[in-house]
């Protein structure tokens, strides 16, 4: 989700049952401004010294290659997409899509949205990353047009076995438009121990959480940074 500080974020209505109901890291933040270093922080474990939104081929690597090396299945849902992965076709931005960066090509796995109805009511990959396009994400639409997006997309998630069986869905902005750059993340999994922590996380904390579920080595930052594992906990 995009450009949202905490206190916005948690005003949407679904955002906020969800926050409620599952782990909320209180104490999350970006790492830069404006978008792209953030999602490619999520992806590799570093900005790449990037500080704008441009198109910057980036050496081949990064989750997706990890991922794909180690024979794990995945798939990354580009909302809006319609032609070519690099190139913006409005309502979908390339800087919103990190894979498209490694490498200055996208790998097969990247598909448009439209795929993804299919595929979740089939085998789901075993890593899943969607990106909503620029109104839903919030970037140029309201916080309730994005909360209601995602009122309609959870559910649909946390419907199928791949989830309920030991799933874990990571809901979380890029960037917060506050000083602090703080920003909300949840963590959504089944049976949560702990619903709210203050530990300081940012997104190669998250990053580091996820090549840890996947036991693959950590990039960058996150070989620095502790996991999420006050909000991994389940009872």
């Amino acid at each position: 989700m995009e450009n949202r500080s905490y206190s916005e974020a948690i005003q949407g209505r679904y955002t906020s049952q969800l926050a409620r109901q599952y782990g909320t890291a209180t104490n999350y933040r970006g790492v830069s401004h404006p978008s792209l270093p953030n999602y490619l922080a999520m992806t590799s474990g570093s900005t790449w010294g990037i500080t704008d939104d441009g198109y910057h081929p980036l050496p081949a690597g990064g989750l997706g290659a990890q991922l794909t090396g180690a024979g794990i299945s995945w798939r990354a849902y580009m909302q809006g997409m319609t032609g070519a992965c690099t190139s913006n076709t409005y309502p979908y931005a390339v800087k919103h899509n990190p894979f498209a960066y490694y490498g200055g090509r996208c790998p097969s796995n990247v598909v448009p949205f439209t795929q993804f109805s299919r595929d979740i009511a089939g085998t789901v990959p075993r890593f899943v990353w969607i990106t909503p396009d620029m109104c839903n994400d919030g970037h140029d639409c309201s916080t309730s047009v994005a909360d209601a997006w995602l009122a309609k997309t959870v559910p649909v998630i946390l419907a199928t076995n791949a989830w309920k069986q030991g799933g874990v869905l990571f809901l979380t902005w890029d960037e917060g438009e506050d000083s602090a750059n703080s920003v909300l993340t949840i963590v959504i999994h089944p049976r949560p121990r702990i619903h709210s922590s203050r530990v300081a996380y940012n997104h190669y904390n998250l990053l580091a959480t996820i090549e840890d579920i996947f036991h693959v080595r950590r990039l960058g930052a996150a070989a620095r940074a502790a996991p999420m594992s006050d909000l991994m906990a389940v009872s």
